[in-house]
């Protein structure tokens, strides 16, 4: 067995310095917002995992069924040599690529990305553990900052999975997958899973279940501002919102403020406002249509070659390949 390599790409004080300045812009902001990725630390990861085991959200069910009967068609059609992982947390889904590009005889290398400096070692010792010939080489760092630093002996595919790329608002997405094509050779592959559009009931009960699980989750946003910035939110005095936007074909997740408050930030030196009803945006998660993602890949210098979705047709996979 190989040793990781792990690459840090981010100081010691990235994250606190990344949530003040998402903090203040999104507090001050009319209206409010807070970019999703602060609901995890290791309490909103512990909620995000409950969350996947329930009955309402199809995603990861959805996506894990698509793998499970394609991942040899993947591995035989890229025939790649290394996997790259953006966002790749605990690997679990992606240990039925590894075990496909394996079976294939081409995988030499995988490249798992994440932010979370400790949630990337725990994954890469132990897939180095199970898989004692493949070279792990882990990069900590932001998919939106680093794609430039990603190794890997070509070809490589580079796997954007759960439907993540829902998160990021048109122009995002725009700026992501072109900053990715650009670092791609032609001839390497892009393995994207996009939520699909489907009844707006299905969508909306995914994103605020019977349980409360979702809602505990959206609120632990300000549980996380309280102890990193020294904030004085009251979680309990705002209620959970999970609304369909028609128009944008997305879900966004909000925080209603039960009554007027003022908050205190000593962190940042602020102090904000809110009136009763007002609403902070905490997620959107688009949802797509096959011709519209399609087209987005096109334009971003991708073609897409390959199209799968699960049994109930709620969530897409497709395959790319950088032209």
């Amino acid at each position: 067995m190989t040793d990781p390599v792990i690459d840090v790409h981010l100081a010691d004080d990235h994250a606190a310095r990344a949530l003040a300045t998402d903090a203040r812009a999104g507090l001050s902001a009319n209206p409010k917002s807070l970019p999703p990725k602060w609901f995890y630390d290791a309490r909103g990861s512990d909620l995000f995992e409950q969350i996947t085991r329930l009955p309402e959200y199809y995603p990861t069910r959805a996506e894990r069924e698509i793998l499970g009967d394609r991942a040899g068609e993947i591995a035989s059609t890229s025939k790649a040599h290394t996997l790259v992982e953006l966002g790749s947390g605990s690997s679990e889904k992606t240990r039925l690529l590894l075990d496909a590009l394996r079976d294939e005889g081409t995988l030499h290398q995988f490249v798992p990305l994440d932010v979370s400096s400790t949630a990337l070692r725990d994954a890469a010792a132990a897939l180095a553990v199970d898989y004692p010939n493949l070279a792990v080489h882990g990069v900590v760092g932001d998919f939106t900052e680093h794609l430039a630093l990603l190794p890997g002996e070509a070809p490589r595919i580079v796997a954007f999975l759960g439907g993540t790329i829902g998160n990021l608002l048109p122009a995002e997405r725009a700026k992501f997958l072109s900053s990715l094509r650009d670092v791609l050779e032609p001839g390497e592959w892009l393995l994207l899973g996009t939520d699909l559009v489907k009844d707006p009931s299905v969508v909306r009960v995914a994103y605020d279940d019977s349980a409360g699980v979702t809602a505990e989750f959206n609120r632990n946003v300000l549980h996380v501002l309280n102890r990193e910035l020294g904030a004085d939110f009251d979680v309990t005095a705002f209620d959970h919102v999970a609304l369909w936007d028609e128009g944008q074909e997305w879900i966004e997740m909000r925080l209603r403020a039960q009554r007027a408050m003022t908050v205190h930030v000593p962190a940042l030196g602020m102090e904000v406002s809110f009136e009763q009803g007002e609403e902070l945006r905490t997620e959107i998660s688009a949802k797509f249509r096959r011709p519209g993602i399609a087209a987005e890949l096109t334009e971003a210098g991708f073609e897409v070659t390959r199209w799968w979705t699960d049994s109930g047709d709620r969530f897409g996979l497709s395959l790319s390949q950088a032209v």
